[in-house]
Parts: structure tokens; C-alpha cells; sequence
């Protein structure tokens, strides 16, 4: 660790449990954000590409009423 992870760490310990649990939560929430606004870009390209490809008439759309029947079947 860095000196000021070691301090923040240290000063982190006079906390509350409550209160270190709290930063601990934020903490973690902020190491997700990159990913969570990562894999979001990658479904918005994917959608476009989905989209586009449909679009084309390249693929075929399957009726809901047959993709929810399918899942039941699975499912049961």
C-alpha cells in the first residue's frame, strides 16, 4: 500500500462499523462504475449492429408468442 492508502486506511479504522461499511459500499460501487459504463457502450454497438443487421433483412425475427412458448418449455 501507499502511504495515504495506509492513512486513509488507518483513519478509516476510527470509523463507526457502520460508517466503514458504508465507505467500504462506495468504494466498491466506484471500482464497477468503469465496467458498468464499459459493458454498456459495448450493448449500445452491439444493439446498432443487431439493429442494422435486421434492418438488412440478414436475419429473421422469431414472434414473441414463439420465444415465450419455447422459454415455458424449457423452463418446465
Amino acid at each position: 500500500m501507499t502511504d495515504q492508502v495506509t492513512e486513509l486506511a488507518e483513519r478509516g479504522k476510527s470509523l463507526s462499523p457502520e460508517d466503514r461499511t458504508r465507505l467500504v459500499d462506495l468504494l466498491l460501487v466506484s471500482l464497477q462504475e468503469p465496467a458498468t459504463a464499459e459493458a454498456e457502450a459495448a450493448w449500445e454497438t452491439e444493439i446498432d449492429r443487431r439493429l442494422d443487421e435486421y434492418e438488412r433483412g440478414e436475419v429473421k425475427s422469431i414472434p414473441a408468442e414463439d420465444v415465450f412458448a419455447k422459454a415455458r418449455r424449457i423452463a418446465s
